[in-house]
């Protein structure tokens, strides 16, 4: 085709430009963030223009990352539906998936030139930069996402497939045109058909979840409301500009280079020296590295791919069954989301602003308590297994640790930094990212200078996949509560018989249901911000109502069928789906156990809050 060429040379460049400059920013927001730190504690010197300079790349970095995700087919979706239907289907859903994103990007892309302008005359308090500075990174990665997008419907569908695509979107669109005068009639029962038809008939067509808030969010403004399209944009900017969120990509970074300085190594051979040749050995080490490691990165994919490679094979070599590995994976992951400094425990914090430092204390025992419950699971199903290990001597199991030692600290020094006020939760991470080099070039000599820079750029895909979807769930919640659903969510919540406890066993099955369909963090920042004052309002406490709701969406994101962190496991412990399907509810069931504990004991969560 004579486009071809020309459609692979504006690819490689697109590629180039959005991943090197995205990549590039990882590394700047790093470096600035841990000179501000040492700045301010070391020199007593705060660098006051760090912060704000900060959050406006911070936005760049998170547009960009959106980019090379949907380039790479990375963004959050549900596939288990679309993957188990013929290929045309799968094609179909593909292209109904490419214009849903070209619509999603046009629609954000004409008002945000408007909102751009406006936010011009609006200066930064300490750099005095014009407010749009900040926008039009963002446009400038609309433009690239519409550019893929497009790429995508024009080159990689059935050109009948897409014309039949093309006729039911716009009957979708004139019926719900002429449907206006009903969705007045009915009030906020319009909010089933956009919120919830729309929304689930994208999610389980495989529409990335960050274009399936948009989208139902675009449509229930334009058809029920005078709403001006640009408080879309203006909503997600908000969402996003968070200062806490720029933890997610430092401690994303932070979780890839574990694996690469050798530091995760280090802990799991220890652990596998201490206990390993027992019954069930590598299960409890399995189940303690994931603890520790989660201690330190923040990112449950990133702690299982730092994990998996080390302790996954030796498993297989030891006669464990396929996917019983993936099953005790996925439940140790499950199991730490509540673990400082967990990805989840800063969203939560940020969105529905409960204290982040709380957070991470009230996190570790509820955690323990689960760890506890997998452990004693592994010891009754291991009771008759023959040991297959061999037992080390003290001096090798001595040596061992004292090599482990550097990363063995690294969860304390993390946890002391914040709760001691060195550093943020935001900027707690970059400290860990540069001991964590100066590990891996001084004490283990495993640093791969060459996989510096994709680690830079899955970083930013990740995180780009993270933000985006806050992004438009928080346009999305704003949308909900500006249609008064907040009250009768609360009035409902509140006259729930049982009060507190009635209360909180709806909250555990609603995030468990929401945890496996939407993922935990669109679930925690559409419901959070309407559900966290309920519980306030009933007399819980809202680290414990965050650890509880944390808890159960873990359940809810690696269960299958629906669970995309179940299928994420499977991927990174190469093992099928359908062997572990059998095996992983034992584990469920001990979380769900561990989860009723925590919520029947306050003190768990809030004891040691002081």
């Amino acid at each position: 085709m004579p486009g071809s060429a020309l459609f692979r040379t504006v690819d490689r460049v697109v590629a180039l430009l959005s991943e090197t400059i995205a990549g590039g920013l990882v590394a700047v927001e790093a470096i600035m963030l841990f000179a501000g730190v040492v700045a301010r504690y070391g020199f007593d010197h705060p660098l006051i223009w760090v912060e704000e300079l900060a959050a406006i790349l911070f936005l760049w970095l998170v547009s960009l990352g959106a980019v090379i995700a949907l380039r790479r087919g990375e963004h959050m979706r549900m596939t288990v539906l679309v993957g188990r239907a013929g290929p045309r289907f799968r094609r179909i859903a593909a292209c109904f998936g490419a214009l849903l994103v070209v619509v999603v990007t046009l629609g954000l892309l004409i008002p945000g030139l408007s909102y751009a302008a406006q936010q011009t005359a609006i200066l930064t308090p300490v750099m005095q930069l014009p407010g749009s500075v900040e926008i039009y990174g963002q446009l400038v990665a609309l433009v690239l996402l519409l550019y893929v997008a497009l790429r995508q419907l024009l080159t990689e569908v059935d050109w009948p497939e897409l014309a039949g695509v093309l006729v039911v979107c716009a009957g979708v669109f004139v019926a719900l045109y002429y449907l206006q005068d009903w969705f007045d009639d009915i009030g906020n029962g319009a909010l089933l058909v956009f919120f919830i038809g729309i929304v689930g008939t994208c999610i389980f067509l495989g529409v990335p979840i960050a274009f399936s808030f948009a989208i139902s969010t675009f449509a229930y403004l334009h058809f029920t409301s005078n709403i001006p399209l640009a408080t879309i944009i203006s909503q997600m900017d908000q969402g996003m500009s968070s200062i806490e969120l720029l933890a997610v990509p430092m401690f994303v970074v932070l979780g890839l280079l574990l694996e690469m300085t050798g530091i995760a190594r280090a802990m799991v051979e220890f652990l596998a020296a201490l206990v390993g040749h027992r019954r069930g050995g590598l299960s409890y080490v399995l189940i303690a590295a994931m603890y520790l490691i989660s201690g330190i990165s923040g990112s449950k994919a990133a702690d299982q791919a730092a994990v998996a490679p080390v302790l996954l094979p030796e498993m297989r070599r030891r006669g464990m069954v396929p996917g019983e590995l993936a099953a005790q994976l996925a439940a140790s992951a499950a199991m730490s989301e509540t673990i400082p400094p967990s990805l989840v425990l800063i969203i939560v914090g940020a969105v529905t602003g409960v204290s982040i430092s709380a957070l991470f204390t009230g996190g570790l025992l509820p955690a323990a308590i689960a760890a506890i419950g997998l452990c004693l699971l592994v010891f009754l199903r291991s009771r008759s297994d023959v040991p297959t290990g061999a037992k080390l001597g003290a001096r090798v199991v001595g040596r061992l640790f004292v090599v482990a030692i550097p990363a063995l600290i690294l969860p304390f020094i993390i946890r002391w930094a914040v709760l001691a006020g060195v550093t943020t939760a935001t900027e707690v991470a970059t400290v860990g990212v540069v001991y964590s080099i100066l590990v891996g070039l001084c004490v283990y000599r495993c640093f791969d200078w060459r996989r510096l820079g994709s680690i830079l750029v899955e970083t930013a895909a990740l995180s780009g996949a993270i933000l985006i979807i806050i992004g438009t769930a928080s346009a999305m919640a704003w949308s909900l509560t500006q249609a008064g659903f907040a009250q009768t969510l609360t009035d409902i919540m509140v006259g729930l018989p049982g009060g507190k406890a009635g209360f909180l066993a709806i909250s555990i099955l609603v995030f468990i249901v929401l945890g496996s369909v939407l993922e935990g963090l669109p679930a925690m920042v559409l419901f959070g911000p309407l559900l966290f004052p309920v519980a306030q309002q009933l007399g819980i406490h809202l680290v414990q109502y965050a650890i509880v709701a944390i808890l159960a969406m873990g359940i809810g994101l690696f269960s299958p069928p629906f669970g995309v962190g179940f299928y994420q496991t499977c991927l990174i412990g190469k093992v099928r789906s359908d062997e572990a399907f059998g095996r992983i509810w034992p584990y469920m069931a001990v979380l769900l156990a561990a989860l009723i504990i925590v919520a029947a004991v306050p003190w768990l969560s809030v004891g040691f809050l002081g």
